[in-house]
């Protein structure tokens, strides 16, 4: 309806004023009243005008009813009148006007002042239809005062339905996908018109211009969704500068490289370790997220975040820059105390392709989910992915289930009957996993600085024996679990929890339970050796006690922090061109490192050996790189001809 409509509607013409309550009044009255209240008529049966009424003349009568009051009309002898109805206007003796007063007509006389008989019948039907329109209801379900819909409360509810508030998810459930993310959006930025879900814009970055990043949709099979990011020409060229900065272990090259290029991801996630390494802490997270900016601008519009259903890749090299930025931004996260949004980026990671786990993210949900206190959501998981996931195998989600039962069977807002099977839950699936892991309880207690008794620790199930006997790959798993969660068990209530149970481990074994022989037998055909991504989530840990577990042939090659420990089988979209013989692409500084260093060799055709002695000989060279640009830097080269200019170009700012 148009806005002028609205305005007649409302008795709110042009050159109108605003009516009164009094200005409109229908009711039944004498004539006798009718004749001393109302003013004498004049010729043809109409009143004078009024010259303090001027404002108020209508042309079309309909226009100042109002909708309410034919509705419910007026009070008369202490009752409520239906309205004007259409009888009462077509017929009888009495006619009644505007005003409220009526006069006598002679029969076959037509009153000029309320229009020929097809009027009053139109009128009629007009008042028939929005009493009708009063009894049906709206599809707002509101009306306003005088009868028509609020506007203001229509466009209030389409931007509720349509706005942030819709675009929450609902909370989780055990329909939902066990990997759907819980999400509260984030307002729009008035500096930046991309509204961003990971991270929010800050002003001091540099002006985002797109680097040439992209996302594209590969296939859609069986509900799930798959994508891949993309290179441009562009975008490979400043990879290529990327790779040889790296090979020049030295970071101010990347920072050379982000003056040209401020959205790199990998650059900025590089950069991001060397930040980190120096204790700077805040630069470092700062890096992260602008890498995570920089790669949801080039989102595909069907890519979601917190479906569950979208796919990417790990063998793909473009894809594994968006698997760190989002690990790196949960650690970040959990160092803050944020472990409900740290727990919702674990899923998210772990939703890209949760069939083969590339960060191996299930050694980490359980410990988040403890810590944000979703312990519901942890024994969801557990319920849901055991069957088919052998999650018992794992000795964090082993321990960390029965512990979630048991602060679960702690809360005292639940019912009787829920807690007592919570406390009988988390009791039989401890004692299954210190019977499946027992070189876990002497290492736990000794980070617990508690003291087990004598019978425990004496005891060879429970001792030293243990600990030895486990393969090397469940030593790593348990050193891991115990470097990250052990503060978990710290509580009394905990503590006096778990020594129950262990005496009634103790108890089974010596009576000669069958479950530990076939618990001992399993321990030594599944725990061969560590998969690659386990490997790969111990270096992204930096945990002390598990880095020290890894295997030789692990820890002698080179990791990268752009890419750590890349899969055999990957997926290259582009190779690198071709590095130059140092010859055809010497210089004199080039020639001047040969003359000092016989074995030295250009950045490109440096050799991939991640072995000691090419670390040594990389970090010695380095180090004569630093030495050789403070000599240059002493020298002046002063040309008499050319203008003095003081900083030409200057160290300007990376924007």
């Amino acid at each position: 309806m148009s806005r002028r409509a609205l305005r007649r509607l409302r008795g709110e013409q042009r050159g109108q004023e605003p009516l009164g309550p009094g200005a409109l009044q229908f009711g039944f009255r004498d004539d006798d009243d009718a004749e001393e209240e109302g003013p004498k008529r004049g010729p043809g049966g109409r009143r004078p005008r009024s010259p303090g009424k001027e404002g108020v003349r209508v042309n079309n009568r309909f226009e100042l009813i109002n909708i309410e009051d034919l509705e419910e009309g007026p009070v008369v002898n202490g009752e409520k009148s239906d309205g004007l109805r259409t009888e009462a206007v077509v017929s009888g003796s009495k006619r009644k006007s505007q005003s409220g007063s009526s006069e006598p007509r002679k029969d076959g006389e037509v009153d000029d002042r309320t229009g020929p008989l097809e009027q009053s019948n139109v009128s009629g039907k007009l008042r028939k239809k929005k009493k009708k329109q009063k009894n049906k209801k709206s599809s707002a379900g509101e009306t306003s005062e005088n009868g028509l819909e609020d506007i203001d409360r229509i466009l209030e509810r389409i931007e509720d339905s349509s706005g942030p508030h819709h675009a929450s998810p609902p909370p989780l459930s055990s329909r939902k996908h066990v990997l759907y993310v819980e999400h509260r959006p984030r307002q729009r930025q008035r500096v930046y018109p991309k509204c961003t879900w990971l991270t929010s814009p800050k002003s001091t970055w540099p002006r985002y211009a797109k680097p040439g990043l992209s996302m594209r949709l590969l296939e859609s099979k069986k509900g799930l969704s798959f994508f891949a990011f993309e290179h441009s020409e562009e975008y490979q060229q400043t990879q290529h500068k990327f790779l040889a900065a790296v090979e020049s272990m030295e970071p101010n090259n990347i920072v050379v490289l982000l003056q040209t290029s401020p959205y790199h991801v990998d650059s900025l996630l590089q950069l991001s370790d060397a930040c980190r390494f120096q204790d700077d802490q805040e630069m470092a997270r700062d890096l992260v997220e602008r890498a995570l900016y920089s790669m949801e601008c080039a989102f595909h519009p069907l890519f979601s975040l917190t479906s569950g259903t979208c796919r990417l890749d790990y063998r793909r090299p473009e894809n594994r820059s968006f698997y760190l930025a989002l690990y790196k931004q949960m650690s970040f996260l959990e160092k803050r105390g944020c472990p409900r949004t740290a727990l919702e980026y674990c899923k998210l990671i772990l939703s890209l392709e949760p069939d083969e786990d590339p960060l191996c993210m299930l050694l980490l949900v359980d410990h988040l989910a403890l810590r944000a206190r979703n312990y519901e959501y942890l024994i969801h998981l557990f319920q849901e992915w055991e069957a088919h996931r052998n999650l018992s195998q794992l000795p964090n989600f082993a321990f960390s289930v029965p512990l979630a039962y048991f602060l679960l069977s702690q809360q005292a807002d639940l019912p009787e009957q829920e807690l007592s099977s919570a406390r009988e839950k988390a009791s039989l699936l401890v004692r299954q996993a210190l019977i499946m892991f027992p070189g876990v309880l002497m290492p736990l207690l000794e980070c617990c600085s508690v003291r087990p008794d004598a019978a425990v620790a004496c005891h060879p199930f429970f001792g030293p024996s243990s600990e030895i006997s486990q393969p090397p790959a469940l030593s790593q798993l348990v050193s891991l679990y115990l470097g990250r969660s052990h503060f978990l068990w710290k509580e009394p209530t905990i503590m006096s929890w778990l020594e129950e149970n262990v005496r009634e481990v103790l108890q089974a074994v010596d009576a000669g339970d069958p479950a530990v022989e076939e618990c001992e037998n399993r321990r030594k055909v599944l725990y061969q050796r560590a998969p690659r991504n386990i490997h790969r989530h111990v270096v992204l840990s930096e945990i002390k006690e598990a880095v020290a577990a890894l295997p030789p042939d692990v820890t002698t090659q080179s990791v990268m922090g752009f890419d750590p420990l890349p899969p055999s089988d990957t997926i290259y979209s582009y190779t690198r061109p071709e590095r130059l013989s140092p010859v055809s692409h010497g210089n004199t500084i080039a020639l001047f490192f040969r003359s000092l260093l016989p074995s030295y060799t250009m950045e490109g055709e440096r050799q991939e050996d991640g072995g000691a002695e090419g670390l040594d000989h990389n970090q010695g060279l380095n180090r004569l790189m630093l030495a050789v640009r403070d000599m240059m830097a002493t020298f002046h080269f002063h040309d008499p001809e050319a203008p003095h200019e003081d900083h030409a170009e200057g160290d300007g700012e990376w924007d």
